[in-house]
């Protein structure tokens, strides 16, 4: 039997571990994680980071599984995010079963909370539904909305008012004010740009590669704003290679 942990990390700063999940990270034999590209190398320094600062008197390996290229054409994006995941099972059933032919403890280590717009538990259902023998535990972690929200210094609910969560694939079409504070994800085009000339009154509270040195907030009405945010987001993109953000949106008072 390998015992999978699933184990939230936040940002990949030891401060936003839990005691539990840091208890987790010291059980891991094996660690898998996705390697992606060249240019977000950096990610693999932070999860290293982590485990050489969190991991005492334990042995364990970190192993970097190729990423499958995934289908960017946005017609058909549920079909190929499902094919993907498929390819990534896979090759990570093909990994486990290689380095662990006699069971131990796997982990993943989840930027932000496994519960929040993250495959992994998807991934891990699908590998133990192709014969691998897996029994799972999940810690959670503090999500990028957490952070956001922490940052920022507020409330994301109104009094008695709701809170939605989406992506910015579907914020345009879905965006209503009645939805009180919307908290968007996964947003590489900042979508909300096309709801300024409808919504002229709209709040934007942004954070990107929160946690992180480089951390940039920004807050004011959107259509202000936007200009400012659109070129920090860009300098930030050609300084990384990459970009993590996520900010909420409310009608202003």
């Amino acid at each position: 039997m390998i015992t999978v942990l699933a184990i939230g990390i936040g940002s990949g700063s030891p401060a936003h571990l839990t005691a539990e999940a840091a208890a987790a990270l010291n059980r891991v034999d094996v660690f898998l994680v996705a390697d992606k590209r060249a240019e977000t190398s950096d990610l693999a320094a932070i999860r290293t980071d982590l485990c050489r600062a969190v991991i005492t008197g334990h042995n364990y390996r970190v192993i970097e599984v190729a990423d499958p290229a995934r289908d960017r054409d946005p017609s058909g994006y549920r079909e190929a995010v499902a094919d993907w995941h498929a390819r990534r099972a896979r090759a990570y059933a093909d990994v486990i079963t290689r380095e662990l032919p006699d069971g131990g403890t796997l982990g993943f280590l989840v930027w932000g909370d496994p519960a929040l717009y993250d495959s992994t538990l998807r991934i891990v259902e699908q590998i133990r539904a192709s014969g691998v023998d897996l029994a799972l535990e999940v810690y959670p972690g503090i999500s990028s909305v957490q952070l956001l929200a922490a940052r920022h210094q507020m409330v994301l609910n109104t009094v008695g008012g709701p809170i939605y969560v989406t992506t910015g694939r579907r914020l345009v079409d879905e965006f209503r004010p009645d939805l009180g504070t919307v908290v968007v994800m996964l947003d590489g085009d900042l979508a909300c740009g096309r709801l300024v000339e409808e919504h002229p009154d709209l709040e934007i509270w942004w954070g990107a590669q929160l946690g992180l040195a480089d951390e940039a907030l920004i807050h004011g009405r959107l259509r202000d704003v936007l200009p400012g945010l659109t070129e920090r987001r860009s300098a930030i993109r050609a300084e990384r290679g990459w970009v993590m953000d996520v900010y909420a949106l409310r009608t202003a008072d």
